[in-house]
This record gives C-alpha cells, sequence and structure tokens, in this order.
C-alpha cells in the first residue's frame, strides 16, 4: 500500500514536473517569436509592391494620398507611392488629397482647392475643399482607388473621415478600394471619451473612443464591419498588411504627418493636447514645439513661456505675438494613456470671465459629458474613469477586426 501510495505521489509530481517546464518553454518559445517579429524591421503594406502591384496593371487608378504616402527604402531615402506607380507604368488618372493638400503645406482646418500636380501633372481633387466625399463625376472611368495615408490613431484627426467617405464613394460607384496598412503610432492603447453619434462631425464620424488603437487597414474593416456607410452598403476592400508589425512595435514616422505634428513626441502627446482645439487655449501652434506645450497669456507667470508667431502650418495662431505663460511637456516620458489632468490645470487657470470652451469643443470631445464634468469641477482621475464602461464595449467591436 505504501509502494503504491508513494509511485502515485511520484507519477503526479512527474506529471506536474513535465507540465510546469513545458508551459515555460512554450511561452519561451513564444517570447521568441514576439522578440524575432518586433526585431525585424516593419514593412507598410506600400513597401510590398509585390502584393498588389500585379492588380494595378492594365487599370485606371486614382489615388488618396499626401506626403506620407512614400515606398520607404531607409528613414531618409524614400519615394512617393504616385511616383513609384508611375515609374512602374500604372495609369494613374488623378489623385484625391485630404486635409492640408497633396503636398502637405495647407493649415488645420484650411480649404484646400483643385489643381495640378506640377511634378506629374496629375490633377489634383482635394477632398477638404467644395467636397469631402469623391463625387460620382470624379470617379467615372476609375477602376480601382488606392488609400494611402498616415494616420495616428486620434478619433479628431480627419484622415479617417476621409477614409469613410472614400470608402462610401466607392460603395456607391461599385469600385474596388484598396487600403495599403501603415502603422499607428498611437496603437498600443485605447483610451478617452467615446463619441455619442448625435455629435458625428467630420472631426468625429464613429462611436469610438478618441484613441482607438488600430491601424487604418482595421479601421476600414471596422467601417465595414459595423455597416458604419450610408445605408449599410458595404465596400469591396482589400487591405495590403504591414509585415513584422503588432500593436505594441514601436514605430518612429519618417515623414511628419500633417504640419503640426512634426516629432515622436508631439504625435504622443496629441491626444491629450488635441481637446485644446477646440478652446482658447494655445498648444503650441505657432512655435516649433507644436502639442508639446500649451499656454495663454492669462494664466499666471511662470518660468515658462512663449510667443506664438506666424509659421509653417500656422499662419495665424491663437495669441499671434502675444506673451503666454503656460507648460512644457517636451520631457514628459512616453503615454500610454490621455492625460487629462492638463486640460483640467488649464481650466482652472483660465479667469471666469473668459470664454474657455470654442464652439467646436464638443465635436472634439465626441459628447457634452466632458464640458459638464470640467464645469462641475470633476477631477482628471473621476473623468478618466468615467470613460472605461464605454471603452470596454468598444474594445469588443474592435477585436473582430484587429489583424496584428
Amino acid at each position: 500500500m505504501f509502494l503504491i501510495s508513494k509511485f502515485f505521489k511520484n507519477t503526479y509530481f512527474l506529471l506536474f514536473y513535465l507540465l510546469f517546464f513545458s508551459l515555460i518553454s512554450c511561452g519561451q518559445e513564444l517570447t521568441k517569436k514576439i522578440n524575432s517579429v518586433n526585431s525585424q524591421p516593419i514593412k507598410t503594406g506600400a513597401q510590398q509592391t509585390q502584393l498588389y502591384v500585379p492588380f494595378l496593371q492594365n487599370k485606371n487608378i486614382a489615388i488618396v494620398a499626401n506626403p506620407t504616402s512614400v515606398i520607404i527604402k531607409s528613414r531618409s531615402n524614400y519615394t512617393h507611392l504616385v511616383d513609384s506607380l508611375l515609374a512602374l507604368n500604372i495609369t494613374i488618372k488623378k489623385v484625391f488629397s485630404p486635409e492640408h493638400g497633396f503636398r502637405g503645406t495647407a493649415d488645420a482646418s484650411e480649404l484646400v482647392a483643385n489643381n495640378t500636380d506640377a511634378k506629374t501633372g496629375l490633377p489634383i481633387v482635394s477632398l477638404y475643399g467644395k467636397n469631402k466625399k469623391p463625387t460620382n463625376e470624379q470617379l467615372d472611368g476609375i477602376d480601382l482607388v488606392i488609400f494611402d495615408i498616415q494616420d495616428v490613431g486620434v478619433r479628431f484627426y480627419t484622415y479617417i473621415s476621409t477614409l469613410h467617405y472614400v470608402m462610401e464613394a466607392c460603395a456607391e460607384n461599385n469600385i474596388p478600394l484598396m487600403v495599403l496598412d501603415r502603422p499607428n503610432p498611437n496603437g498600443f492603447y485605447v483610451d478617452g471619451p467615446t463619441l455619442d453619434i448625435k455629435y458625428k462631425s467630420f472631426v468625429g464620424m464613429h462611436p469610438v473612443p478618441l484613441v482607438y488603437g488600430m491601424t487604418i487597414g482595421e479601421y476600414a474593416k471596422m467601417i465595414n464591419g459595423e455597416h458604419w456607410l450610408k445605408n449599410g452598403i458595404p465596400c469591396n476592400l482589400t487591405v495590403i498588411p504591414l509585415k513584422n508589425y503588432t500593436h505594441q512595435s514601436h514605430y518612429s514616422l519618417p515623414i511628419r504627418p500633417s504640419p503640426n505634428l512634426p516629432n515622436d513626441k508631439a504625435i504622443n502627446l496629441y491626444p491629450s493636447l488635441g481637446f485644446f482645439e477646440g478652446t482658447i487655449i494655445n498648444a503650441g501652434r505657432g512655435t516649433e514645439n507644436q502639442f508639446q506645450q500649451y499656454g495663454a497669456p492669462f494664466f499666471p507667470k511662470s518660468d515658462f513661456s512663449y510667443t506664438p508667431k506666424p509659421n509653417f502650418g500656422a499662419k495665424h495662431p491663437k495669441f499671434e505675438n502675444k506673451l503666454c505663460y503656460g507648460v512644457s511637456l517636451k520631457n514628459v516620458p512616453k503615454l500610454n494613456y490621455i492625460n487629462i489632468k492638463w486640460l483640467v490645470d488649464a481650466y482652472t487657470k483660465t479667469p471666469k470671465n473668459k470664454l474657455f470652451f470654442g464652439a467646436t469643443f464638443t465635436k472634439h470631445a465626441g459628447n457634452t459629458l466632458l464640458e459638464q464634468q470640467l464645469k462641475k469641477g470633476l477631477s482628471a482621475k473621476e473623468i478618466h474613469k468615467s470613460w472605461q464602461p464605454a471603452i470596454k464595449k468598444f474594445k469588443k467591436i474592435r477585436a473582430k477586426y484587429l489583424m496584428y
């Protein structure tokens, strides 16, 4: 009896031992695979020409593009997608340009006119001028549309709204759409207030949190899958995927995605400071540190001050040529959440005789609740906590469309 008991004890111990070390081994192998992926250079959809150029042959192509639409050879060596495809004898009929224009020099919210590209002679059709959605006439004779724009993963960054309207126009005209995927530099977390669809606008069209943690290709799949296009019509969508990318990958953009996002720090802080676009507060426009500081002339005097002046991307910044006191955020560690305390701080420092909220604040926030919370004096912690139930619901939707 003693021997039998000892045998079973040893057997259980042996099984536990084997299982334990098997799990460790599996974990190590998984870690090796993840590290292997992370150690390889990320390849954008545009770079992988072998995956999509064969489908462009003998077709009339329209491209939705801006300065970020490049095929990267190295950080300092890249060619624009339009130039590359023309060199491959692909027939490009026209280029659709989003906010900031095809060459990316227009201010935020500045209307962009149709024109002709000086380098290629191609007609440039603005989707941030008379119409934000391609018309039937503009798509006449087009066999396929390519969308290739670098997003930064923030709801009020208007490129995803342009994506929506392009998908809708393609669906209505029975034209296939190909999205060349690009990494999302803010794709490693989900946070922020969720849009109340009653306040839908071009700076927020879908019921998603401010930071949604998806690539532009994944987002396109979600627009289709959740039937967010007009009348729920589906778009004939193809996504050319990224290679060696995960949502935890660090990706430093080789080209600024818009005039006022000059570097990685600005892109990381943009979700937190973008709220100021709908307020009286200056968020660094008119300086070389856009979205890396905030201030106003009426803030209490402090050691940090700056004077906004007209510059690239800001012809008339808030408080132009006026001394502003404020807060510099250049040395803040990289964020994996929206830091709402800076908005609370700015609201607290603004005199009550000043109108803090602008006409677009509700559109930027995506709802009226955030303004109400600030007026009631809620803390940053309380405001952040209020976002979580909607974020939890969204993550279940998001999970259906993740590719990486």
